[in-house]
């Protein structure tokens, strides 16, 4: 944990109240009980692209870490079959195509017949019956068209929202069935998943001030959500980060999060002189300047002012003098 670290205004006193003549009484004051911890950079949404048909993995055009937006064809797949069906249809039409053809021409000629006698009207009506059968099977095989040549379409995976690729499990020229994953994005946002033990579970509070130490950056976030279920004697939270790094999802770092509240003594960092290792500070004690050998702890920065915390060797009512 870091030696300094900024408290934010929510404490409940201030370290120490200035008094006259470079005095100031000394009061315990309730500081934040902080638990280092690892957190884990997560995608809001984890969404499985899948195909919708089965065939062979005919193209492939991303790979993990690739951004992709909603929409964007990021594989294909190719069910020969269904181009051989396709083919069958359109074969199909064609004969059905020459045989509407050759009963319109029945149909008219039976018509003229009709009109010169030489015909009668069943007669047209059966060639009428024939023609009409034969458009109907006509529209029937343009929809089976159309349902074979929407399942070619549907070769073609599309990005179901936009994010990063997280893994792609299947190779180009592969066989994949319906339903099969070919990629996985992260997408929706990032945060970061923390994994508490069950005792600190009542002490975390929605909304909390989180501090992140990613690298050699130093983040803010905020404790965004906490899960009521409890599993295997750990509660989980999630902290939203702004400007979080996406470039890693499952990256581990260090989050200082507030577990409770403990009390502590601080003094001005400057009231504090350092002589063969030992901490000294400076008392009054009956009107006299007496030096005080203390224990100091960590150094807190508290409205732009270095404050140490003393383990020992003080205590409330202490007046310690400053330079």
């Amino acid at each position: 944990m870091m030696l300094v670290r900024s408290l934010s205004a929510c404490l409940l006193l201030l370290a120490a109240a200035p008094a006259i003549g470079g005095e100031q009484a000394v009061k315990a004051v309730a500081l934040p009980e902080l638990k280092a911890v690892y957190g884990e950079v997560q995608a809001r949404d984890m969404v499985l692209a899948r195909a919708r048909i089965p065939g062979t993995l005919t193209e492939l055009s991303v790979t993990e870490g690739d951004i992709v937006k909603a929409g964007d064809v990021i594989a294909r797949i190719q069910d020969d079959k269904l181009d051989f069906q396709v083919k069958a249809v359109d074969a199909q039409l064609q004969g059905l195509q020459a045989s509407l053809n050759n009963a319109r021409s029945d149909l008219e000629r039976a018509r003229q017949l009709l009109k010169s006698g030489t015909s009668t009207a069943q007669r047209v009506d059966q060639l009428q019956t024939q023609v009409d059968v034969t458009e109907n099977q006509i529209r029937a095989a343009q929809a089976e068209r159309s349902v074979l040549t929407e399942q070619v379409a549907q070769g073609a995976v599309l990005a179901p929202s936009s994010g990063r690729v997280l893994t792609v499990p299947p190779t180009r020229s592969s066989v994949v069935m319906a339903g099969e994953t070919v990629a996985t994005i992260g997408g929706g946002g990032f945060y970061l998943r923390l994994s508490l033990p069950e005792r600190h579970a009542t002490a975390l509070k929605q909304g909390a001030a989180i501090e992140i130490e990613a690298g050699e950056r130093r983040l803010s976030g905020t404790l965004a959500k906490i899960y009521p279920e409890v599993v295997s004697g750990r509660v989980t939270a999630d902290v939203d980060v702004p400007n979080l790094s996406t470039d890693f999802v499952g990256l581990r770092v260090l989050v200082t999060v507030p577990v409770g509240e403990r009390k502590a003594i601080l003094v001005p960092a400057k009231a504090i002189t350092t002589r063969a290792g030992l901490d000294f500070v400076t008392v009054s004690e009956g009107g006299k300047a007496v030096e005080r050998t203390v224990v100091a702890g960590e150094v807190l920065d508290l409205s732009g002012e270095r404050q140490v915390e003393i383990l020992t060797g003080l205590q409330e009512g202490d007046k310690v003098v400053t330079p």
